[in-house]
């Protein structure tokens, strides 16, 4: 057997605990971080359809747009820059690009453009950069960094015309892009999406009912064991049975103590997901908690993209192996929370 398939693959998993009461707490500022979700998924015990205003938060998701073969230096238009990133908060991200293998671009809400780029293309486009973390013996990736809100970086300096000019005359890469701007739409975008082929898009729900759920007694769980909690939420969202009676050394069981809930309900959004809705949802999730008279917890977990450029924040992502880049946050009935931030082999710690 290769070494490759007796070793787990490296992960980092950071948990926290915390109340929504507690000023000091930090979870809008981590929700904030992870720019780029492409999955929410919702678990309410004891619940068999979805409040009204549930419904209505995750049908108010903003629409994206996916644009087709964008050259990347039109991120850098001037008047894309005056009205759109000048003017509240863009997301880009490249879509079916590889981070092991394509370049790979990002535009955070920051006005930070990141390019993820592989050794020939960063040598044709001139500008600086540094050797990505995920180099081994031999520097085959780079990263170009740019704030594009900088003084150095002003439309018409010298920063701002060398990069132009190296995505323009030598290194001219296009690419699909996943594309929105918060708070101000597709009006913001409209020069850009005019000139090129593109199609609006809202995120897609799904709904599932579930019966009979084993569930772990969670007011009982111990907070070191997140591993097993965490991979039954997994197992659960991506509808796995729980067959107590499979001999298989693999077969998944559900964290002890335990108990069966006779009704829950699973819910999904998928799509291009900015945080701002995320803490939308998770403002409905706690008023849904404190009216509830049924349910004592509910749990949200969200996926940021396999293969975008970066994981929180600003630090550099890589796939390899996994490619983990998610939370899941474990609210309850009074006010505190539990709060799970996993990433990859090779990145950065979560915040």
């Amino acid at each position: 057997m290769s070494e490759e398939l007796t070793q787990t693959p490296r992960h980092l998993l950071v948990c926290e605990r915390s109340s929504f009461q507690d000023e000091k707490n930090r979870l809008s500022t981590q929700v904030e971080m992870l720019h780029f979700n492409y999955k929410v998924s919702v678990l309410l015990p004891e619940c068999s359809s979805a409040p009204s205003q549930l419904d209505s938060v995750l049908n108010s998701f903003t629409s994206f747009y996916l644009i087709k073969n964008l050259p990347v230096h039109e991120l850098l238009d001037q008047h894309f820059l005056q009205t759109a990133v000048f003017q509240g908060c863009v997301y880009a991200l490249s879509y079916r690009t590889r981070i092991d293998e394509d370049n790979c671009v990002a535009l955070m809400p920051n006005g930070r453009l990141l390019l993820s780029l592989d050794k020939d293309s960063f040598e044709l486009l001139g500008f600086e950069g540094k050797p990505s973390r995920f180099n081994h013996r031999v520097k085959s990736r780079f990263v170009v960094s740019v704030d594009l809100t900088s003084s150095c970086m002003a439309p018409g300096g010298s920063g701002y015309l060398r990069l132009v000019s190296g995505l323009k005359s030598r290194l001219n890469l296009q690419m699909d892009f996943l594309l929105l701007h918060h708070p101000g739409g597709g009006a913001s975008l409209q020069s850009l999406l005019s000139r090129y082929a593109s199609s609006e898009h809202r995120p897609t729900i799904s709904q599932c009912r579930l019966s009979d759920l084993s569930c772990p007694v969670l007011e009982s769980c111990d907070p070191s064991d997140a591993h097993s909690l965490l991979e039954w939420l997994g197992a659960v969202d991506a509808d796995i049975s729980w067959d107590s009676s499979c001999d298989f050394v693999s077969t998944l069981v559900c964290p002890e103590p335990k108990m069966t809930l006779s009704s829950a309900l699973r819910v999904s959004v998928c799509g291009f997901l900015t945080p701002q809705d995320i803490q939308r949802l998770i403002s409905e999730l706690r008023c849904y908690l404190e009216q509830s008279r049924l349910g004592s917890w509910v749990s949200l977990t969200v996926h940021g993209f396999v293969d975008s450029p970066v994981s929180w924040g600003a630090n550099e992502h890589g796939v390899l192996k996994g490619g983990e880049n998610l939370y899941t946050l474990l609210m309850h009935h009074d006010g505190t929370y539990h709060l799970h931030l996993a990433t990859g082999a090779y990145d950065s710690c979560p915040p």
